[in-house]
């Protein structure tokens, strides 16, 4: 469970990302945020694997407060969160399959990672993960020959091979063409039913959010402005958390 109590986060330069957010997640929901640009969706994500850290309030995975790790807590903590960005993040000019295989780097000693000594055990994995998106037949092509839903794919069976509980995607589907899109996002729903994973997704494509996701956080200026099913998401709502666009636009 991911909770959230009274968090904020300042920036040092004062922008307000985050104000006082309350939220409770279940292992095993499949959540949408969503909300302008700027609104604190990334900021949301990133608090809770502390790539950024909270300023106020206070953020437990699993009745763990992440604000009390370091070092080496703080590292296995985040083995249990993957993390999939919108650019991929992929070692373009090698493998598929060692795409993967650097998923288990931070578990390896210094010597074994050198040289890219895998176990086997760690190869089969990173096959069966690969199998899990659909894309095993692309293990030994080189990841720059993909198009760019397969290379999404390749980070979502590296992120696999973590075996997380919770899976975090920031924008993960924004560069890809409508019908890439709603392929990565059958694999998401398809991972999240089947392995009981968090997913917390930061999405602008307010249509994919609710054919997808089972609930929706709206967040407008760092504020949660809905939290609900996905269902329950009508024109107010969406006027709601989208306040202030026209405005934007003019």
């Amino acid at each position: 469970m991911i909770v959230f109590e009274n968090v904020g986060k300042k920036y040092p330069n004062g922008f307000q990302g985050l104000k006082n957010v309350n939220l409770k997640i279940d292992q095993g929901e499949f959540v949408a945020i969503i909300g302008l640009s700027g609104a604190g969706k990334s900021t949301l994500l990133r608090t809770i694997n502390r790539m950024h850290d909270i300023t106020e309030g206070k953020l437990t995975v699993d009745d763990v407060d992440v604000m009390t790790l370091s070092g080496k807590s703080l590292r296995s903590f985040r083995r249990k969160i993957g993390m999939i960005f919108q650019s991929f993040n992929l070692i373009t000019r090698t493998t598929v399959i060692n795409n993967v295989l650097t998923a288990f780097v931070p578990d390896m000693s210094w010597f074994r990672s050198t040289f890219s000594l895998y176990t086997k055990e760690q190869k089969l994995k990173a096959l069966e993960c690969l199998d899990k998106v659909g894309i095993l037949d692309k293990a030994f092509v080189r990841a720059d020959q993909l198009s760019g839903g397969q290379q999404q794919r390749v980070a979502l069976a590296r992120t696999l091979a973590q075996n997380p509980q919770i899976i975090l995607a920031d924008e993960p589907v924004a560069s890809l063409d409508p019908i890439t899109a709603k392929s990565v996002m059958d694999d998401f729903k398809r991972i999240n039913e089947t392995m009981n994973i968090t997913i917390l997704i930061n999405i602008h494509h307010v249509d994919l959010a609710l054919q997808y996701c089972t609930r929706v956080i709206g967040i407008r200026a760092g504020e949660i402005v809905y939290d609900g099913p996905a269902k329950d998401v009508n024109d107010q709502v969406l006027q709601e958390i989208y306040q202030g666009a026209k405005e934007e636009a003019v």
